[in-house]
């Protein structure tokens, strides 16, 4: 029972995290964009999917927790340390995720602010020039009762609900859209970025491993290329995260 009540309480506080703002922020970019963001840093990733953006002139973030680098998992082989640090030297952004990868809604806020300064401390360790401007939330579950210290820790936080961004957003609740081979198709990828060019909004794009036999999670390299290709087409540059909001504040 206790623990259907716990996950009862989290589904209301994802709802009220996607629906209630914590900031009204409109975006003020001069062209439609896109990010192509990645989690929890498969080794495939950091790798294969680093080279096919830089392979198109663009770099992607990378959320990455700590406690998890080097592990490997039933789904992908885990980048390492040093993956890390050189996606951050090959221009990649390194954004964060909890250290644990925890969810946010499970923790209070003096938990979440330890697994914060731990992530931070843990790559800046690695390389203190990193600059980490950028949260998404693990396993995608939002949390509106830790949306405020987010706010103060991060420029923007990243959520798996779909939908593309334009005008008014919410800074600490982006929306996002799976580049996930079970869940994505060409057409439906060629519907968002002209949803993005018609709303001169920003699309951004989530995934895993980047593996021809992806996981559940994790998408085809033709998927991720065809997706870069829809985006130059229609003239729509590839930005990370921190870059993207920055051309947003106009």
């Amino acid at each position: 029972m206790n623990a259907l009540w716990s996950e009862a309480r989290v589904k209301v506080s994802h709802r009220l995290a996607m629906h209630v703002q914590v900031e009204h922020f409109r975006l003020n970019n001069a062209t439609p964009m896109v990010t192509f963001s990645f989690d929890d840093l498969p080794k495939s990733a950091a790798t294969l999917g680093a080279d096919i953006l830089e392979s198109y002139g663009s770099r992607g973030t990378f959320y990455v927790s700590g406690g998890l680098v080097g592990i490997d998992t039933p789904d992908w082989a885990s980048g390492s340390a040093d993956d890390v640090v050189s996606l951050h030297r090959r221009g990649h952004e390194v954004g964060c995720h909890t250290f644990s990868h925890r969810r946010a809604c499970d923790l209070d806020e003096t938990s979440l602010a330890a697994e914060i300064d731990r992530n931070r401390t843990y790559l800046h360790s690695l390389d203190p020039t990193m600059s980490i401007e950028t949260f998404a939330y693990p396993f995608g579950y939002g949390s509106y009762a830790r949306k405020h210290q987010l706010k103060s820790e991060f420029r923007t936080c990243r959520s798996i609900v779909p939908g593309v961004n334009s005008g008014e957003v919410d800074p600490q609740f982006l929306r996002a859209m799976p580049l996930i081979d079970r869940q994505m198709t060409r057409e439906r990828i060629d519907q968002a970025f002209d949803e993005a060019r018609d709303t001169n909004g920003w699309l951004i794009f989530y995934s895993h491993d980047v593996a021809n036999r992806p996981s559940l999670y994790g998408c085809s390299p033709d998927l991720m290329t065809y997706a870069l290709e829809a985006a130059a087409r229609r003239g729509i540059p590839a930005l990370t995260m921190a870059e993207a909001f920055r051309c947003a504040r106009g």
